[in-house]
């Protein structure tokens, strides 16, 4: 379930990704033959076209609307070659934050609630209803209190060491794939840093070629140059706020699951002295 979710959403980014760039490209082959043929028509049109943007105006749609074809010219600007990388840095980290999110959000359960259900079943059914209480609880909780279960006629000692060995398995699958969205960080700058780099070496070369430095070679080459580090520098600081997010979250369960191990050997000593 947790692959087709990650598949599914790696698949529904990479498309609203490429369709996005389409669209974007599409539009920049096309202004230019629409242009001439558009101004003639707005010059018959100016009057009525004045009154109606005047009373049909929205404020916040002018500026979302201006917001998402700035990002998208820009897109374009910097170039497909080095810009699609740094989108699927972007795309790939967001599938894996994603499974992530929902991963840690089934693995989250109320430790003292279990607990409690736990000691009830315990000390009115025996280990084996405890056992499969455990069995049909999701959640790496619940999987490390079955283990324990599984060996408590081998001695508490051999729980405990169970307990420990078992959840340090689960604290590991709870890290599963945070090297990837932390490679992904790394990666997104980087790939904008060599973009800008050799944007800047074919600046230099637009100017060998001119014979002159004009402030218009210079600054129009530049400024494609620096916009994939802009982009990857934004897709790294997305990426990082989630990571540090899931970072949170996972200390947090970790923390959770030690204390309710220690309660729950408290419990079996308790049942065990009965």
């Amino acid at each position: 379930m947790k692959k087709l979710i990650a598949l599914l959403t790696v698949f529904g980014f990479l498309t609203f990704g490429i369709a996005n760039t389409a669209f974007a490209q599409k539009d920049q082959k096309s202004a230019e033959p629409a242009a001439t043929e558009q101004a003639a028509e707005e010059v018959a049109e100016a009057p009525a076209a004045t009154a109606q943007a005047e009373l049909s105006e929205d404020p916040d749609d002018s500026i979302n609307q201006s917001l998402h074809y700035t990002l998208k010219d820009k897109f374009i600007q910097g170039g497909a070659v080095w810009m699609t990388p740094v989108l699927i840095c972007l795309i790939l980290g967001l599938a894996f934050v994603i499974e992530r999110i929902f991963y840690l959000n089934l693995s989250s359960v109320n430790s003292k609630k279990l607990l409690d259900k736990v000691e009830n079943t315990l000390n009115t059914k025996g280990v084996d209803a405890a056992k499969e209480l455990c069995r049909d609880t999701k959640g790496p909780l619940a999987a490390v209190f079955f283990q324990g279960l599984d060996r408590y006629d081998e001695g508490l000692e051999s729980v405990e060491k169970s307990l420990t060995s078992y959840g340090a398995v689960q604290m590991a699958k709870l890290e599963n794939n945070m090297t990837w969205i932390s490679l992904f960080i790394a990666l997104a700058p980087s790939l904008g840093f060599l973009g800008t780099v050799i944007g800047m070496v074919q600046a230099f070369d637009d100017i060998e070629r001119a014979g002159d430095i004009s402030p218009t070679i210079v600054a129009g080459g530049m400024k494609v140059a620096l916009l994939t580090t802009v982009f990857g520098l934004i897709t790294a600081m997305i990426l990082q706020v989630f990571y540090n997010y899931l970072l949170t979250r996972i200390d947090a369960i970790v923390n959770d699951m030690e204390d309710a191990t220690i309660s729950f050997m408290d419990i079996l000593v308790k049942y065990k002295n009965k």
